[in-house]
């Protein structure tokens, strides 16, 4: 009993003292204590507000900090893009340089041409002219990179008409043979001996395809026209000493297998179904018009193909290939080759490192940002090709 009472008695004192100790901080001595409350609470606001000031100070740090790289960003982005359009307009520039460049240097020429044409009373102003219209013919070629499809039309229409004024003039000038009955020279398989081709396709306006020349001016570099027609189911050949530097033409030859080797002058295909033609180095020009399901290895410095389908040209052109009017045209590279070849590129003057065989122009097909659907690439997987 007397515990308990000591007991109560510690505890009683024990309260006594903590609320003694309580009073003693909140009664006891209210300035003091008010004070020291007053100022905890100040400390925890000043504290919050600090960490709240730092929050707040990282946060505007860090949009500083994004916000010059956005403007940065958009600074090079605007001046790509006036890069972008001082190269176009440069370009542009450029382009208009050459094309007026060219019209200049074609419209000297080609009065030079006429003059030599028009005034020309011996075969060595002709070939004097004739030699002016075949730079006048490279001109074209060369400007065929970055010429409009009107202006290379009218520039190829115009050395249409030149060629043929010297192809009459020559006439004109030539000695008039004697008639006289004389036998042809057979050919190995019998075919036809072309001497001219027929007026048809001047009559249908393919002005870019150049007039045969008559077989009375024979010689080399006079315009002989010779080659086959009307032949079906043959292997027809031409040797180099034969149509060295000559025009070679061929009509109406159907299933047939064709191989010139040499360097004729040019080349004329027309209205072949079925066919394998195979030729050496040309020095100036290969036309194919009205042609379907033929294979073709030459090798050229201009290519114009018209009215034509379905057709593999296994391709070595220093200028550009040209098509019109045509469907089905697939293009790789030259791989043909016979004994004599390099002799016979050598003598054509064509330069045979520079081969623009898959650069090609569709006069149907405008768009420069979408493949023209008249032709393609020859898969390689399709080009191995057994020409022998």
């Amino acid at each position: 009993m007397g515990k308990e009472n000591k007991a109560g008695a510690d505890v009683s004192e024990s309260g006594q003292s903590q609320g003694a100790l309580v009073g003693g901080l909140t009664e006891g001595a209210p300035g003091g204590s008010k004070a020291a409350a007053g100022k905890l609470e100040v400390k925890m606001e000043a504290a919050s507000c600090s960490a709240a000031a730092a929050n707040g100070a990282v946060g505007s740090q860090r949009d500083r900090s994004l916000v010059p790289e956005r403007l940065q960003r958009r600074e090079q982005e605007r001046q790509l893009e006036v890069e972008r359009r001082k190269q176009k307009r440069q370009n542009q520039e450029v382009e208009e340089e050459k094309s007026d460049f060219f019209a200049a240097a074609f419209a000297r020429e080609r009065a030079a041409v006429e003059e030599l044409l028009e005034s020309g009373e011996s075969m060595e102003q002709l070939d004097e002219a004739a030699a002016r219209l075949q730079g006048l013919q490279k001109l074209v070629n060369d400007a065929v990179l970055f010429l409009a499809a009107y202006d290379l039309r009218q520039g190829q229409e115009a050395l249409t008409r030149l060629q043929a004024t010297l192809a009459e003039r020559r006439q004109e000038l030539q000695p008039k043979k004697r008639f006289a009955f004389k036998t042809r020279r057979k050919d190995a398989v019998s075919a036809t001996t072309v001497d001219a081709a027929p007026g048809r396709a001047a009559a249908e306006g393919i002005l870019a395809f150049p007039p045969p020349l008559k077989e009375e001016g024979g010689g080399i570099g006079s315009g002989f026209v010779f080659g086959f027609s009307n032949v079906e189911s043959q292997v027809l050949e031409k040797r180099a000493e034969e149509l060295h530097q000559r025009d070679v033409l061929l009509t109406e030859l159907s299933k047939c297998t064709v191989r010139l080797y040499g360097n004729p002058n040019t080349l004329r295909l027309a209205k072949a179904r079925g066919c394998t033609l195979l030729c050496g180095p040309v020095s100036t020009s290969v036309f194919l018009e009205d042609c379907s399901d033929c294979v073709l290895a030459v090798a050229c410095q201009q290519l114009r193909v018209h009215t034509t389908r379905d057709t593999r040209i296994f391709l070595q052109v220093t200028s550009r290939a040209i098509v019109e009017d045509c469907s089905g045209i697939q293009f790789a590279p030259y791989t043909w080759s016979y004994p004599g070849i390099d002799k016979d590129f050598e003598g054509s003057g064509l330069d045979r490192s520079k081969n623009n065989w898959n650069d090609v122009d569709d006069f149907n097909w405008l768009a420069r940002d979408t493949a023209s659907p008249n032709w393609s690439i020859l898969p390689e997987e399709e080009r191995t090709v057994q020409w022998d």
